[in-house]
């Protein structure tokens, strides 16, 4: 999770719930999300186009809309590795933590999005706090997350952090 190297998505400014995956999906088993993920945006035939580990770079107040846990399970589940915007609706942000999709907020956005063409890849560091045009060789600081969120992150997420701690305690076994 530190290291996070995929082609680059680009989207705008309130990118709400139902774009990301419209709420007639909000049934659909995990695994059939990925087909309808990001229907509702500028890229509609996103599912056709994405791989593993792939990014998105978006503007300002990213996952707004409701409060559907679904919606940052649906781009982890379509191969998604990590989340870059100016900003991010405060519960999105946190649910996106907590099942372990990388939600980082970024200053420099325009000027990332100004330099990118289409399929460029990117080079992520979490531990830096960079992202890396692999193409153009610029590198851009990234905001640092809490400790307790990168916790979380590498955990996995919120359930396999509080697992490891129990763990640790002795609480409950392996």
């Amino acid at each position: 999770m530190n290291n996070i190297k995929g082609r680059a998505f680009m989207l705008n400014e309130n990118v709400d719930t139902d774009q990301i995956l419209p709420g007639y999906a909000m049934s659909y088993p995990v695994e059939e999300l990925k087909k309808v993920t990001l229907r509702g945006s500028i890229i509609p035939d996103f599912p056709e186009k994405v791989q593993p580990g792939d990014i998105i770079i978006a503007d300002d107040n990213f996952g707004c809309g409701s409060s559907r846990e679904q919606a940052p399970v649906a781009l982890k589940s379509s191969g998604v590795s990590i989340v870059i915007a100016k900003s991010f609706a405060r519960i999105f942000r946190r649910n996106a933590i907590n099942i372990g999709l990388p939600v980082v907020t970024c200053e420099y956005i325009k000027e990332i999005k100004n330099e990118a063409k289409e399929n460029d890849e990117f080079q992520v560091d979490l531990v830096n706090n960079t992202i890396t045009n692999l193409r153009t060789k610029n590198q851009y600081e990234l905001n640092r997350l809490s400790q307790t969120t990168f916790d979380t992150l590498q955990a996995g997420g919120l359930i396999n952090k509080v697992r490891n701690i129990l763990q640790e305690r002795g609480a409950i076994n392996g």
